[in-house]
């Protein structure tokens, strides 16, 4: 049986659309990255970014780490990602972790410019977060970077400003950190 129009209707009515895209901008002491924040497809992870920068716990905060395939002598599997968190002297105030979107669920993958969570285990993501440099599948569900093959919750994507984050990627270090870290001097929703 056909359903009406006034059907369709209501159906569309119950329906909730999904939620659009957010855009974030991270100024930088290396200039602005701008982040669309995808809260339809992974809704948990982008509500966990946004209260940090709705609270304005990124402001003052740093890109504190680089990883290049030159830098990581002992991962069988390289990466390439910068990363970044809250000023240190706030991580103990850092919200309750979230529980792992993983990208077989979600659909967003960890491709050139996605924007994910960090985390050391399963469910304990919090305010760190990284970007990838080029296609990073390794991050994905099922990839070999993390013992536990659950991968990284990849929320977002950079929309404007992957100068930027290269230029952050390729900075000073020792080790994999930052020498000195990039300061993030305000993040805010645009």
């Amino acid at each position: 049986m056909p359903m009406t129009p006034i059907l369709l209707s209501l159906l569309a009515l119950a329906t909730p659309p999904p939620a659009p895209p957010v855009r974030v901008e991270l100024q930088t002491d290396k200039g602005a990255i701008e982040i669309e924040v995808d809260a339809a497809h992974a809704p948990r992870s982008a509500a966990n970014f946004l209260r940090y920068v709705d609270a304005g716990r990124y402001d003052g905060g740093r890109f504190h780490r680089t990883v290049t395939l030159g830098n990581q002598p002992q991962s069988p599997v390289k990466i390439e990602v910068v990363q970044a968190g809250v000023p240190p002297a706030q991580e103990k105030q850092d919200f309750p972790p979230v529980a792992l979107e993983r990208t077989k669920d979600t659909g967003l993958l960890h491709k050139d410019g996605t924007v994910s969570m960090a985390r050391a285990g399963p469910d304990t993501a919090t305010s760190d977060f990284f970007i990838c440099i080029g296609d990073q599948p390794a991050l994905d569900f099922g990839g070999k970077r993390n013992p536990d093959g659950q991968g990284f919750a990849a929320f977002g994507r950079v929309v404007k400003g992957m100068d930027v984050v290269r230029k952050i990627q390729a900075g000073a270090a020792e080790g994999q950190s930052l020498k000195p870290p990039v300061r993030i001097l305000r993040a805010k929703r645009l």
